[in-house]
């Protein structure tokens, strides 16, 4: 295959091809977005401002949709403005750090709609472009999980809640779409570096998390990006229902 995935030398083409990245204006959906623009795909972002150029980085090379997940509503009506579609990368959600409290059964509710029941609006929406499309490998579903769908953490009951269930997710859709020529897969990302865990690094809080992880270091969007473009590739065919673990080696401590 190929252009390119940045710094790590590996090559994709995926020239022609449809791609939806759900909450891509920054962090790790806007470097799946960039990958798959890298490697010659037409791509759609969603964010939840009116505009592209609101964001004040170059989004505008993007096809742009305002987006609030917790709007079904909204949704329907992204959906609805895609003619054809091959790869959907439900990447957006949220977390509330140092501000609204998972453990309120309200706050705990908005944060499984935005990042459980939102995904699964979205790949529903989806489904008969997705079941139409002819690109090589099949059409593909891929969900950003975390190392939260793995592993307890007491911060984020809502949050992790969602996550878990997204790999759970994957295993259903993964079956009951696979008729339709769908293949459905998760990314479980461990400590990236992004704007979502700026603050945590700037206090040193992830020090715990980096000493677990193998690798001994962060993870960054670019290295997401790449087991999500290899997911969705023909070089993947043979691979559903299945939840990858990018994480540097954090999961595989005792």
């Amino acid at each position: 295959m190929a252009a390119s995935n940045e710094g790590c030398g590996i090559r994709f083409d995926f020239s022609g091809a449809r791609v939806l990245v759900s909450g891509a204006t920054s962090g790790i959906g806007e470097g799946i977005a960039r990958a798959y623009a890298a490697a010659g795909a037409d791509v759609i972002i969603t964010g939840t401002r009116p505009r592209a150029s609101d964001y004040g980085k170059g989004l505008e090379a993007f096809e742009y949709r305002q987006l609030r997940l917790e709007d079904a509503g909204a949704v329907e009506r992204v959906a609805a403005t895609i003619q054809a579609l091959d790869i959907l990368v439900n990447n957006a959600g949220a977390v509330f750090p140092g501000g609204k409290d998972e453990y309120e059964p309200d706050v705990f509710e908005e944060a499984v709609r935005i990042n459980l029941f939102g995904a699964y609006r979205m790949a529903h929406a989806c489904r008969e472009k997705l079941a139409r499309s002819r690109l090589a490998g099949g059409a593909s579903v891929v969900g950003i999980a975390s190392m939260t769908s793995l592993f307890g953490n007491e911060s984020v009951p809502g949050y992790g809640a969602a996550k878990a269930a997204i790999a759970q997710l994957t295993k259903t859709l993964a079956i009951a779409w696979a008729s339709d020529g769908i293949r459905v897969n998760a990314v479980a990302a461990g400590l990236i570096e992004t704007g979502m865990t700026a603050a945590m690094i700037a206090a040193d809080a992830h020090r715990p998390f980096l000493a677990r992880t193998a690798l001994g270091r962060l993870g960054t969007p670019a290295d997401v990006a790449g087991t999500v473009l290899f997911l969705t590739s023909p070089a993947a065919a043979y691979v559903t229902g299945q939840t990858w673990a990018v994480d540097g080696g954090y999961s595989i401590r005792g």
